[in-house]
């Protein structure tokens, strides 16, 4: 699975997998390590050799997923293409993996509060880079003239917004597919900056 760690025992990525699925369900507030075990037939204690708390097991979820999206994002970024060619696939990727990890997604979007001051001071370092990456791309294509845009901050904001928003509802009776969905909001995307 995307996001897991180099060298995380499958116990571990168990736990992790357990955990996403009761704080996307439940919220991080409304689940305990004896159900995130119970989940996996296992004793609350178990769990304690890979994460020494809740809290350490919501960081390296939401470090995964973090880290996870910057390089889906990076990995679709040509910075040798048109500003709104960038703009169209990192859009696309960033919806696609928001929608494909929706439960993932949606633990490390709104979870975050369950995090120490110094866990999500890590986590809100990624999310920087993540925003810079749709950052550079609009300042380029404003600087070229390619967009036209009032606040190029404004426009990063309702793009990462659009895509981060789909983990919320995702998947739904008229959307199933996560690659066709990054499609159409790539195309939005360029259509909100011209």
């Amino acid at each position: 699975m995307a996001g897991t760690r180099t060298g995380d025992s499958t116990a571990a990525d168990r736990i992790r997998q357990a955990a996403i699925a009761s704080f996307a369900e439940v919220g991080y507030g409304g689940t305990s390590t004896r159900q995130i075990a119970k989940r996996l037939n296992m004793s609350a204690a178990a769990m304690y050799p890979h994460y020494r708390s809740k809290e350490e097991l919501l960081f390296a979820i939401a470090l995964d997923g973090h880290q996870g999206v910057l390089a889906a994002l990076r990995s679709v970024d040509d910075e040798t293409a048109p500003a709104g060619e960038r703009l169209r696939t990192v859009v696309a990727e960033f919806t696609r993996w928001q929608a494909e990890h929706h439960e993932l997604a949606k633990v490390v979007q709104y979870e975050l509060h369950g995090l120490t001051r110094e866990h999500y001071r890590t986590i809100t370092a990624i999310r920087r880079e993540t925003s810079e990456v749709l950052a550079v791309i609009v300042g380029g294509g404003v600087d070229s003239g390619e967009f036209s845009v009032a606040d190029a901050d404004d426009a990063v904001l309702a793009l990462s917004s659009l895509c981060v928003d789909v983990c919320r509802w995702f998947p739904s009776r008229t959307h199933r597919d996560p690659v066709a969905l990054g499609r159409a909001y790539g195309d939005l995307a360029v259509r909100m900056v011209r």
